[in-house]
């Protein structure tokens, strides 16, 4: 799994112009993507290390905090750029295995008891945040 985490003053995921998820108060953005050979225990490693991660201003974590998470599927983020002009999506798991991984990293994320909103899986979606910093990291498991 790989994830572009950002601190974020706010963050919101629409689709169709409708709200389908949002954080209202600092937290973290997280664009997801779940590789084709990401094994079971790859969504509980990638919540405990979100929801750990000292990334929060004064090197603090969503668990000292509370803060909330945006979790956004993203499949793109396994996308290959090394030959030619259009990118390869093969190395990203198939819809139905990535949409169950993701899933499981919010599940996990909320058993461990961070407040969580998410995006629509497969939809378009129009992501709108502030970054905070900016501050932007590559987490990957």
């Amino acid at each position: 799994m790989r994830a572009v985490v950002s601190r974020v003053a706010w963050a919101r995921v629409s689709v169709e112009g409708e709200v389908v998820g949002a954080l209202d108060e600092p937290g973290l953005l997280v664009l997801l993507g779940v590789h084709r050979e990401d094994g079971p225990d790859a969504p509980g490693t990638m919540a405990r290390k979100l929801h750990e991660l000292r990334l929060l201003r004064g090197e603090r974590s969503c668990a000292e905090t509370g803060a909330g998470l945006l979790v956004v599927s993203q499949f793109t983020l396994y996308g290959d750029t090394r030959k030619g002009r259009r990118p390869s999506w093969s190395a990203a798991a198939a819809p139905d295995a990535a949409r169950e991984a993701v899933d499981a990293v919010v599940a996990a994320l909320r058993a461990r008891g961070a407040p969580v909103a998410q995006g629509e899986f497969g939809a378009d979606m129009r992501v709108d945040s502030a970054n905070d910093g900016p501050f932007t990291v590559l987490v990957e498991t």
